[in-house]
């Protein structure tokens, strides 16, 4: 046994290695929002946050470049996104905008945190099942766990712009926690990038986009961050709607299980 253990451990490769590094890195950024919360500093937990997030689809999709997908991989982002989307924003909030709602803003806390959990448990569980129509993978059966926890924040990334006012309310928060975390466990289809694909003639323009996307990001974030975080919200009935089309077109034989 010892010399079996020594030889998987011999014969790991990096590009084995790469994008389990990625989670980890993005788990540490998410720890580090919860430290940097603590300290009363929100712009730089929110950073923190959307630095996870880029990790986060980074190293699926680095994995899979490099023929680097493994189980233990998958189970270790899954981990991670607990912590990263789930815990961390959580706890930001709660210690944000929550503190004086005693036990009723913890208890919302928690059930986000647990919904956030069941989300991932879900999805992991559909990942070994075969997907009888290939375009259900262009949805995703409730909102995923990163953009929960993007979601979630969306008060706290308003306040920086138009202040705290109401935003920094725990009602308005606790209703964010709530409806946030229903619709990360809900049946509700939503749209997923991982299969989108672009027209040889749409290239240039998607690049422009990208780039201006990076120069507002840049120059003036949080309200870049904020009108991304509601024209996400605004994109879920428009895919509910998409679905529906998709699921009616189909022969009855071939309709897809709602199961991702």
């Amino acid at each position: 046994m010892s010399e079996l253990r020594h030889r998987r451990l011999r014969n790991l490769t990096i590009n084995r290695l790469i994008p389990n590094g990625l989670t980890l890195l993005a788990l540490s950024a998410g720890l580090s929002a919860i430290r940097l919360a603590l300290t009363d500093r929100w712009e730089l937990a929110v950073t923190a946050i959307g630095v996870a997030m880029v990790l986060d689809a980074l190293d699926g999709r680095i994995a899979r470049l490099m023929d680097a997908t493994s189980e233990f991989g998958a189970k270790l982002d899954s981990l991670a996104d607990v912590i990263n989307f789930g815990v961390a924003p959580a706890l930001m909030v709660y210690l944000w905008a929550m503190g004086g709602s005693g036990g009723l803003g913890w208890a919302l806390a928690l059930v986000f945190v647990i919904c956030c959990a069941l989300r991932l448990a879900r999805f992991n569980v559909s990942l070994g099942l075969d997907e009888p129509v290939p375009w259900t993978k262009r949805f995703f059966t409730g909102v995923p766990a990163p953009a929960g926890g993007g979601l979630v924040l969306l008060p706290m990334v308003l306040s920086f712009e138009l202040g705290e006012g109401i935003l920094s309310s725990g009602w308005v928060n606790g209703v964010m926690l709530a409806f946030v975390g229903a619709l990360m466990v809900s049946r509700i289809p939503t749209y997923s990038t991982k299969r989108v694909t672009v027209a040889h003639n749409h290239v240039g323009l998607v690049l422009i986009g990208v780039g201006a996307f990076g120069a507002f990001l840049l120059s003036t974030p949080w309200v870049t961050l904020s009108l991304l975080g509601l024209a996400y919200l605004a994109s879920i009935p428009f895919a509910v709607a998409a679905y529906r089309r998709l699921v009616s077109s189909m022969p009855p034989s071939s309709s897809p299980e709602d199961g991702q």
